[in-house]
């Protein structure tokens, strides 16, 4: 069974299914989360791949003949999900929503939450729940298996409350074009815009389909926003919308089809937030542009730099009271939501900021985009350890700031009072905690010191 151990990851359970992830798997793992975690009561929901409802069943199984009852919320976004445990108010000591996520058609795999919507992973506990699926050791035998009973109105219960935080009726008309992917969205969207009667929405692939037969996902890859950019440019639509396959991350593209990276779209969405907010605290992770913080300043807000995933964001959330959070990644973080992310929200966000404004999405993200980013740039090196400690030795000397948060970050030709030099930048270098990789980011006043940058310090990585 020590071969299974691989599907155990930083922030969930994910692999190829049924391959790896069965009935069988699913079933032992409601018997853990039983034992490990003890619970008296847990939610559990899907997405819509192939496998899903499988793995729920037999997940269900396990945990009831644990003695454990159980709440089947059945097809969820993640977003749905988080927030109707959230709304729960401790009544659930667990959730578990079935899916992959962004991944690919042939993946499915496991998110954990405890009964207060924090995430459960390496840290937090994600290495019990490995080690005792590892184990030999037999399952306690309980004397009264646990009941299953449905919820049906969880979906009004998660609009209701994102939509109880903007103002809907100050929402201009426009037309958007929207991309579910084929993915959960498909659940929500229809629900959200007999919300928004003045938003014409221009559907792309609501058919929820866990085969992903238009396109993966996935809103941060560019190949993913091709058919939302083209709708948007045919139709003149306002701005495009795409999801991710769980519907917890989302992307967007300006009025002329244009990408909006995540870190641009950080300082953007905290813009509204802190005209309401003012004075209070917003995360960013360590691979967004220097425009983030000077624009979460410029409007009033406080800024602090996390490290890289959905688990340790979260939690530093809540434990530093920031009212949000965001990722080049396109995770978009909420203390009104518990800390968890909801694309739904973020749409929201956006189209106030677009209200209160007047500009165009193109109009707004201008501003922000003074510097020169070279994007995620990955590397396969046999010891990333080693490379991070050589990289970090010839620079640290020549450095104004060092972050070792998260791998490490540099940062040069900045003064204390945040004013940089005609050739400043910095790069962020991590390993990845999904996959067997360096990640480069290198950004620079401009485009020829990124360049000149980002091509001397991979010729070190690879060498």
């Amino acid at each position: 069974m020590s071969s299974i151990a691989s599907v155990f990851h930083a922030y969930d359970i994910r692999a190829l299914s049924p391959q790896e992830l069965d009935a069988t798997f699913a079933e032992r793992l409601g018997r853990v989360l039983a034992e490990v975690r003890k619970p008296k009561r847990v939610m559990v929901a899907r997405d819509m791949r192939a496998t899903s409802e499988d793995l729920e069943k037999a997940l269900m199984k396990g945990l009831t003949e644990q003695g454990v009852d159980v709440t089947q919320i059945g097809l969820s976004s993640t977003p749905m999900f988080n927030v109707t445990m959230g709304l729960a108010e401790g009544r659930y000591d667990l959730g578990v929503m079935v899916t992959a996520s962004h991944n690919p058609a042939e993946y499915n795999g496991f998110k954990f939450t405890d009964g207060a919507v924090y995430p459960i992973g390496q840290g937090t506990g994600m290495e019990a729940i490995r080690d005792r699926y590892l184990s030999e050791d037999p399952f306690v035998v309980v004397n009264k298996q646990g009941t299953v009973d449905r919820d049906m109105g969880a979906l009004k219960r998660y609009l209701d409350h994102i939509f109880s935080f903007v103002d809907t009726a100050s929402l201009p008309s426009m037309k958007i074009a929207v991309d579910a992917g084929n993915g959960m969205a498909g659940l929500i969207l229809p629900e959200l815009q007999k919300r928004l009667p003045q938003i014409e929405m221009l559907p792309l692939y609501w058919e929820m389909d866990g085969r992903f037969p238009n396109h993966e996902a996935n809103p941060i890859k560019s190949e993913t926003l091709v058919d939302v950019s083209r709708m948007v440019r045919d139709a003149g639509c306002a701005l495009g919308v795409s999801y991710d396959g769980d519907g917890d991350r989302i992307g967007f593209v300006d009025e002329s089809g244009n990408q909006i990276t995540g870190d641009l779209l950080t300082a953007l969405l905290a813009e509204p937030l802190l005209k309401t907010h003012p004075d209070c605290l917003v995360l960013y992770d360590v691979r967004c542009s220097w425009a983030v913080p000077e624009s979460i300043h410029a409007h009033g807000g406080k800024s602090e730099m996390t490290r890289v995933g959905h688990a340790f964001i979260k939690r530093q959330l809540r434990d530093s009271g920031a009212i949000f959070g965001g990722e080049l990644s396109m995770h978009f973080y909420f203390k009104d939501l518990w800390g968890v992310e909801s694309g739904d929200y973020a749409l929201l966000l956006l189209l106030q900021l677009l209200a209160q404004t007047g500009k165009s999405l193109s109009e707004l993200a201008q501003p922000l985009q003074k510097y020169a980013h070279s994007g995620e740039i990955n590397s396969r090196v046999e010891d990333p350890g080693t490379v991070i400690s050589s990289i970090e030795e010839a620079y640290q000397n020549a450095a104004s700031q060092i972050t070792t948060i998260d791998g490490i970050r540099m940062d040069f030709g900045v003064d204390e009072d945040g004013s940089k030099s005609d050739d400043a930048w910095w790069f962020s270098l991590r390993t990845s905690n999904t996959e067997p990789v360096l990640r480069l980011i290198v950004e620079g006043v401009t485009e020829q010191v990124m360049t000149a940058k980002r091509d001397e310090l991979l010729a070190m990585i690879r060498s």
